[in-house]
Order: structure tokens, then sequence, then C-alpha cells
């Protein structure tokens, strides 16, 4: 009974060394007697107990690898700390096995070393706005070094780029200062476009005032004008009427009468309204004065005779 558990036992580790099963995503590297044999995919395989072992396993999935953060030098000598994440997939069981001795290890060591000279490439300003070219440059750099490794780098991305305390400082005072100066700008915009708007309005206004005065000097001309030709109107048409009332009877006395009564009462206000005694030099010549005013009279009445004739 003995004997036969023992055999049985026997059989099934044959058995268990005699097949293997490859699980889905993975390869398996077989070495006979110490030399490679062979890559198994997936499925159900056939060994030489013994002889042939299982030498190394390859997930054949995409994997991804954290980069740690390590100090890189920019173009223009800014100290920068830069991580990041290698996304890689084993293409060939065989030269992953035995092109290097950890290929993940050395895929992260290539990425950073790659990563220190592109970014020392790049100014610090290009390091953040050009992050994509610089991954697509990182992962073309490590994919043509790790080719005889058997993986293929699918990408590179830059987690976290963090400039030193120094650097942030400055960097805050530049940007402080780049605001300060397009507010300064902004100020000085707004106060040219207010002075040009206010002479703009001085001058219209200026305009406006200058085209009022003339308007205004034009209509005071035409209406002295107008009012100059209404009263020489009237004047002519009030002596044309005195010329005619002349030449009827009783015209000259009544003509005189009416001088002699303009001359009392232009006589008797002057009397009233000065502050002293004036009596005009022709007083003494009423007689005299009246009589030239009848000459005057008659003169006017027959000039207008003659005219009417």
């Amino acid at each position: 009974m003995f004997v036969l558990t023992i055999v049985f036992l026997f059989v099934l580790f044959i058995l268990y060394k005699l097949m293997l099963i490859v699980p889905m995503r993975e390869v398996h590297v077989i070495e006979r007697l110490g030399k490679f044999r062979t890559v198994l995919e997936p499925g159900f395989h056939f060994l030489v107990p013994f002889v042939d072992r299982v030498a190394y396993r390859h997930d054949t999935r995409e994997e991804v690898l954290d980069v740690p953060p390590q100090s890189c030098i920019s173009k223009d000598n800014t100290q920068l700390e830069v991580d990041g994440l290698v996304y890689l997939k084993v293409m060939d069981g065989k030269l992953a096995s035995y092109g290097i001795e950890n290929y993940r290890r050395a895929a992260v060591n290539l990425a950073q070393t790659t990563m220190r000279s592109e970014i020392g490439k790049l100014t610090l300003t290009q390091t953040f706005s050009e992050r994509d070219s610089l991954n697509e440059s990182i992962v073309r750099e490590i994919d043509k070094a790790s080719d005889p490794w058997g993986i293929k780098v699918l990408r590179y991305e830059i987690k976290n780029i963090s400039p030193s305390q120094k650097v942030i400082h400055t960097l805050e005072k530049q940007m402080e200062a780049e605001r300060r100066k397009r507010a300064e700008i902004t100020l000085a915009n707004a106060e040219k476009a207010a002075m040009i708007n206010m002479s703009q309005g001085e001058r219209q206004e200026a305009i406006n005032l200058s085209e009022g005065q003339k308007q205004k000097r034009i209509n005071e001309a035409l209406g002295t004008g107008q009012e100059i030709s209404i009263i020489a109107n009237a004047k002519a048409e009030g002596m044309e009427i005195i010329c005619k009332s002349l030449t009827v009877n009783g015209g000259n006395d009544a003509m005189n009468m009416l001088l002699k009564e303009q001359f009392i009462g232009q006589v008797g206000k002057i009397l009233s309204e000065a502050q002293v005694s004036v009596v005009p030099a022709e007083m003494a010549k009423l007689e005299g004065f009246f009589e030239g005013m009848e000459q005057v009279t008659h003169a006017v009445s027959n000039s207008s005779e003659k005219g009417a004739r």
C-alpha cells in the first residue's frame, strides 16, 4: 500500500512536470538543460519532465511604471523636479529575458536619463508650453534604445514639473510685474482715450459756439437792415404825405402850427429838465424864428407843387 501511494504521487508529479498551461496575456520562456528552447504562447503545452523548465514568465499586457522625481536643469539654468509615467509592453519574451537583466528598472532609468537630456534642451517656459512634444521626444528616444530588450514603449506622460522655491518666488515676482505692467498700460490707454474724447468735445464745443455767434451776427445784421429799410420807407411815405398836404389850401398854416408846437414842446422839456437856466439864443428872436419856419414851409410846398406838375 505504501509503495502504491509512492508510485501514485510520483505519477502525479510527473504529470505536473509534463503538462503546462500558459494563462492568457502571458508568455513563458522555456529552457532545456539550461539553454533557451522556445517561448510558449497562452494555451496547453507539454514539457519534458526534469529536462525542460519555465525560466521566465512575462506579462504581455501594457504595464505602467512610475518614474520617480528627479532634478533637472533647463536650458536657461533653472532647476526643476520632474516625474512621470512610462507605459510599455513586452513584445519579445526571449529578448525581454536575455536582452536585459530587468527591463522594468532599465526602462525607468532610461526614462530618467532621457528626460533630463530633453529638459536640458528647453527653457523653463518651453517645458510648460511644449509638454506634448516633450513626451513624444522622450518616447521616441526610449523606444529606440529599448528595442534590443524586446519591449515597446507606448507613451510617456510627465506628471509634475516643479521648479524650486527660489524659482517659484522669482516667477511670482515676474508675474506680478507683468500684471502691473498690463494694468499701467491699460490705465494709460484709458487716460489717452479720455483726453482724446475731451479734446474732441472741446473742439466741437468751440465750433458750435462760433457757429452760434456767426448766426447771431447774421441775424442781427439782417434785423438791423430790415429795421433801417422799414424806417426809411416810413419816413419817405411820411414826407410824401406832408408834401401832398402842403399843396392844399391851409396846408402851410397847419405845417407852421405843427412846427411851432413841436418847438415849444422841446424848449419846455429842456427848461424843465435842466438844472441851470438855459435860454436859447434864438429866444430873443422868436418872431424871426417863426418867420424862418414859414419860409421853410413855403419852400417845401413850392418844391412839392413843382414835383406834382
